[in-house]
């Protein structure tokens, strides 16, 4: 039913005057980078030396048509999804490590900005009325960039920021008049665990503070155009994880406390174990049906009325393969 895909293109340092005009305030920014809640103030212009390892390119991995994620984001047709490179987050369970972590070899094409509005412009051509931005918050600039551009050219899709969480609120406050859907994660409320598993012991503070800016902005409705597809709103993926649906429970009852029961809900049960983890005592082995069963239970008993669950196969049907041209297929 859900979850994050993939496909496979690239962009390195870029010359202004020939890819990318940034505005004087983003060109600032990204010299001096703070975009994220690492604040490396890296000089993205002269490398990916930050955390996350991008530059100041657009640093795009993948433009794809993508049909397998919640059915109001995919509608009938499937999003056009933009995967970009690196991550602020160093999940070490991650389905997409191949492109999301800083040095990995995966295939590279330079794009202009025009090349790029042209591949997404041919995209929405066949009839694909969104545009998801994937794993944007450390090249919120570069998003803009792009939406921009697809405004000059008179396309106006819907745009989806699908993100890890870990995004700053002044960041989110910037977003308001163009992103229309916000598909953020809610990984864990233990700082332990998000110190283990994602190398961000603050992710939990970090994450609600970012979930309450995009719900100031969307409240809890979620408008469907007459195919289903959403126009607008918030919709919070929760992954469960194996040996941990205790922890997915609290994630749900902060939702309810922080938010609301009134939002939407995909709680994925996709989980299945990277190279990365083959040894790890808790995330070695596949979600099993009891703990997704208890976690699904608690969303009901709390009072969640609006979301998705997940077919426990779906473990099987998420495996990106970033060496094949797609990678889903």
């Amino acid at each position: 039913m859900i979850g994050g895909k993939i496909c496979v293109l690239s962009l390195g340092l870029l010359r202004l005057n020939e890819r990318v005009m940034y505005i004087d305030a983003e060109r600032r920014l990204l010299s001096d980078c703070t975009l994220c809640p690492r604040e490396c103030r890296a000089d993205r212009f002269a490398a990916g030396t930050g955390y996350c390892g991008m530059d100041a390119g657009l640093n795009i991995a993948s433009i794809c048509i993508h049909r397998g994620e919640e059915p109001v984001i995919s509608g009938p047709d499937g999003i056009c999804n933009i995967f970009f490179s690196g991550c602020n987050l160093r999940c070490i369970f991650c389905q997409n490590h191949e492109i999301s972590r800083p040095g990995r070899k995966f295939h590279r094409n330079i794009f202009t900005l025009k090349e790029t509005l042209d591949i997404i412009e041919s995209i929405l051509s066949e009839g694909i009325k969104s545009v998801g931005f994937v794993s944007p918050s450390h090249v919120v600039p570069q998003v803009r960039v792009i939406i921009s551009g697809l405004h000059d050219r008179g396309l106006k899709p819907v745009t989806v920021y699908n993100t890890n969480g870990y995004d700053k609120p002044v960041v989110i406050d910037g977003l308001e008049n163009l992103i229309d859907v916000y598909l953020p994660d809610y990984k864990y409320v233990t700082p332990s665990i998000a110190r283990e598993y994602s190398d961000a012991s603050d992710y939990p503070e970090v994450v609600v503070k970012a979930l309450k800016r995009m719900y100031y902005q969307k409240g809890s409705a979620l408008p469907i155009d007459e195919e289903g597809r959403a126009e607008n709103g918030i919709l919070i993926r929760h992954l469960v994880l194996p040996g941990h649906a205790e922890e997915s429970k609290k994630v749900l009852r902060s939702i309810a406390e922080e938010l609301s029961t009134g939002v939407h809900i995909s709680l994925m049960s996709q989980y299945h174990p990277v190279n990365n983890v083959k040894d790890h005592p808790n995330l070695c082995r596949s979600l099993y049906r009891s703990e997704y069963e208890s976690v699904a239970a608690e969303m009901e008993k709390l009072g969640f009325r609006n979301g998705w669950l997940q077919d426990m196969e779906s473990n099987l049907n998420y495996r990106p393969d970033f060496r094949r041209e797609k990678p889903f297929e």
